[in-house]
């Protein structure tokens, strides 16, 4: 069982770009009094959020992503809400008409430091056969009172009958400094229609 559960975790291992570097891990202060004199990184710095707000302090997460959604054009999202450990362990199937134009929409806030390179990893099975992986990048971000969207290209769902079926997927939220914030299993399935 073991060597199944480590398989599983090397499947959701980020990729790496040869010849970037992680940069050093900074606090906000230090990020706030870096090269004052620099409007380029002054303007940078304002892009992630420093110096605005610091989040919600009262929650001890760091990264807190609220939703993963569906957008399809004329629908409402189909929405798994991952606000809290007792709603992701409550997750309903999410159900999708195959054949469909979609696309992948996440909600998620940052509440005490910067988080650097942050990004959604995903393997789905369908009876354990590896069927899709994918990675996103989701960049950087400084923390802020306000909740970050971030919207991904538009995809077909799969068709046909083959195509049909219950898949289990897991997913990882991951940053450049190897820190995962959230990692789940949850179940989709592909069905002619939306019911």
């Amino acid at each position: 069982m073991a060597a199944t559960n480590e398989r599983i975790d090397d499947e959701l291992i980020p990729t790496q770009t040869e010849g970037y570097k992680v940069g050093e891990k900074k606090t906000i202060a230090e990020y706030e009094n870096l090269d004052a004199n620099d409007e380029s990184l002054r303007k940078w710095k304002v892009s992630l959020g420093l110096g605005a707000n610091t989040g919600h302090t009262s929650d001890a997460r760091n990264v807190v992503i609220s939703s993963l959604a569906l957008e399809v054009p004329g629908r409402d999202d189909v929405v798994l809400d991952l606000s809290s450990a007792n709603s992701i362990d409550n997750l309903a199937p999410m159900i999708i008409k195959e054949g469909i134009q979609y696309r992948l929409k996440i909600k998620f806030r940052i509440n005490h430091d910067v988080v650097s390179g942050l990004k959604i990893l995903q393997q789905a099975k369908r009876k354990g056969i590896p069927a899709d992986r994918s990675e996103e990048m989701l960049g950087s971000y400084g923390p802020s009172s306000h909740e970050y969207e971030k919207k991904f290209q538009m995809e077909e769902a799969p068709s046909g009958f083959i195509a049909r079926g219950e898949y289990i997927v897991k997913t990882k939220f991951i940053d450049d400094d190897k820190n995962v914030h959230l990692e789940f299993t949850w179940k989709m399935q592909i069905k002619k229609g939306w019911e």
